[in-house]
């Protein structure tokens, strides 16, 4: 049985270079083939002349042949493939990924505005792709060190005590593994506690004790993460409750991590359609680390 490719999705700009060095590192990790993949959009409805000309020429293209130059001579690389397509990103991108371990991209490429901090190609592949994917962000985003987190920096991953995704928590555990990390599980909860009410109604005063409530979600947190420490022992794993916005501690974490892992939001009835959620996509717009969405168990998992 061949094992599935690390799939790093170019275009040319530094950003993308950046994530193909990343994905050739987790290529590396987990003895992977990297396919490496520029997706050219063919504006076919575009002027006269560009009709004239036809679709681009993909045995002829200048964004590949800089990736493989860029990894020309490194000793120990992996089986690499390199792929030309034509089509919009946003769609072909999500399609590679049903025959892919893992999908890496650049937060932003040639086609951004600068004060953009995530391009829609980006944004379209974490939210659609089948396998999971890791947003690499440009050096020195949000005024951090443009110097990368270290080898043995710390996995982060999300965890919400009330509807935690295995298949989230069991990626991050298996990245801290092959990194040799350990994991740092963040578990935030609402805080000041909102009572629900009626419209009209007085708020009541509020009883419950913090303290309370962070004793709950920390044993809660610790509950999700026994069987997936039973599974990985080599890995620390910390649990760190917070109050607040999620997003915002999971942000602040990411400036010493190796990686923010997150989940997608899964499909219910009444909204059938992927969604990512307001957490994941304000860590993939802001985190300094590379950041994974990892899709949702399916519901029989």
């Amino acid at each position: 049985m061949s094992t599935l490719p690390v799939i790093s999705a170019v275009d040319g700009s530094d950003g993308s270079l950046r994530a193909l060095e990343w994905a050739l590192d987790a290529a590396r990790r987990r003895s992977a083939p990297l396919r490496v993949v520029h997706v050219r959009q063919y504006a076919h409805w575009a002027q006269p002349e560009v009709l004239s000309v036809g679709p681009p020429d993909l045995d002829d293209d200048p964004v590949l042949e800089r990736a493989r130059a860029h990894l020309r001579g490194r000793a120990g690389l992996p089986d690499a493939e390199y792929l030309g397509l034509v089509g919009a990103p946003s769609a072909v991108l999500p399609e590679l990924s049903a025959s892919a371990h893992l999908l890496v991209l650049g937060s932003r490429g040639r086609g951004g505005f600068a004060s953009l901090l995530l391009g829609s190609n980006s944004l379209a592949a974490a939210r659609d792709a089948e396998c999971p994917v890791v947003v690499v962000p440009r050096a020195g985003r949000a005024g951090h060190d443009e110097t990368p987190a270290g080898p043995g920096s710390p996995v982060v991953v999300g965890l919400k005590v009330d509807g935690p995704d295995e298949a989230t928590l069991e990626f991050a555990f298996a990245e801290a593994a092959r990194r040799g990390a350990g994991l740092r599980a963040v578990a935030a909860y609402p805080w000041p506690a909102q009572p629900w009410m009626m419209p009209g109604d007085m708020p009541p005063p509020v009883v419950v004790d913090q303290d309370v409530i962070e004793d709950e979600t920390r044993v809660l947190a610790e509950g999700f993460l026994a069987p997936h420490r039973e599974r990985h022992p080599e890995v620390p794993a910390d649990t760190v409750t917070a109050a607040g916005d999620a997003a915002g501690h999971l942000v602040a974490a990411s400036g010493d991590a190796g990686l923010v892992v997150v989940g997608r939001h899964r499909r219910h009835l009444l909204a059938p359609a992927r969604m990512m959620g307001s957490v994941t996509q304000a860590v993939l717009l802001h985190a300094a680390s590379p950041v994974a969405v990892v899709p949702p168990s399916a519901p029989d998992d």
